[in-house]
């Protein structure tokens, strides 16, 4: 058994005061509580909110403050992410990683804004893989990067065992994002830690899925702090031998016989999504997608030949 304790921390954000303090509490609390814990996890821009008014450079007080916290307690810290206003005077979403020793070992910009509504926040792109001695290998998305299989595609390629993954989700979409959740799990076979927060940082329901997508826990949409000891030995079994002796979905990947020219993106392999229209809030009494033509549908409402069946049937006369 390879054990590690990681505690997400589900609280109230507020949007246009400091929540650091509130942060900084959080942890004394749950180390007071709970001193087993090895790791305490936040939400997305839990410590300055979601507006970029407030983006702070890279390294600043409340990065100084939440490493100062972990070595006080010993324990690892994702201060969940903030706003980052970068040399250029570029936005990012940013989170960082800190040791127990209070160095910040690793830095993830967030590839992924929620565009069009993440507006004038630039992606990052650089991957966060990072590893703790003797326990295993982590790695990091933000929030609607978890929509994007590749990124954690990418990742789990790379050995990840525990995706850490900080959100602010307080829209309607949240039960087809604790979805995602689950099936990423399950697809990736790794633990994904996601933590939501409360007020102007979401609407809760943070969880822990194990890598056969059983909920290890599941937050209301009430303050929570949830620490539970993860075993990643569960992890490097289940790779071996599959979702309960069935699917060896990273294996399979790796001795697939198929390329994806879809990702090449001069392939013309991604046509279809070139017929969509921009990325764009909609407007009230917007009828985009009404009237469009299916996929496959010429402009007179005829079926179009795929070209490989077009090119069979010329050379069939």
């Amino acid at each position: 058994m390879t054990p590690f304790s990681i505690a997400g921390i589900q609280m109230h954000v507020d949007a246009l005061h400091s929540n650091v303090d509130a942060m900084i509490h959080r942890i004394d609390v749950l180390m007071a509580r709970f001193p087993w814990t090895q790791m305490a996890v936040f939400s997305e821009l839990a410590p300055y909110g979601p507006l970029t008014k407030f983006a702070q450079p890279l390294h600043n007080e409340a990065i100084e403050r939440f490493c100062a916290a972990a070595v006080k307690h010993g324990i690892w810290v994702v201060p969940g992410s903030m706003f980052e206003v970068a040399e250029s005077g570029k936005i990012y979403n940013t989170s960082s990683v800190i040791n127990p020793q209070g160095e910040v070992v690793a830095v993830y910009r967030k590839m992924f804004p929620f565009r069009p509504y993440e507006q004038g926040v630039e992606a990052g792109t650089d991957f966060c893989v990072f590893d703790i001695p003797e326990v295993g290998r982590f790695g990091l998305s933000i929030c609607y990067d978890i929509w994007f299989p590749e990124t954690t595609r990418q990742l789990t390629s790379q050995g990840v065992e525990v995706l850490l993954h900080p959100v602010l989700t307080g829209t309607a979409d949240r039960d087809a994002e604790l979805s995602i959740a689950r099936a990423t799990a399950a697809q990736f076979q790794c633990y994904v830690v996601d933590v939501n927060g409360l007020g102007a940082g979401g609407v809760g329901q943070s969880c822990i899925i194990d890598p056969s997508a059983t909920v290890l826990h599941q937050s209301g949409r009430h303050e929570d702090m949830f620490p539970l000891e993860l075993d990643l030995d569960q992890v490097r079994r289940q790779r071996e031998v599959g979702l309960k002796g069935l699917g060896q979905v990273l294996k399979s990947f790796r001795d697939r016989e198929a390329d994806f020219p879809v990702y090449d993106r001069s392939s013309g392999a991604d046509a279809y999504l070139h017929t969509l229209g921009p990325l764009e809030i909609p407007v009230q009494g917007s009828q985009a997608g009404l009237n469009a033509r299916a996929p496959g549908e010429d402009a007179n409402g005829f079926a179009e030949l795929h070209p490989i069946h077009y090119a069979e049937r010329k050379a069939g006369g």
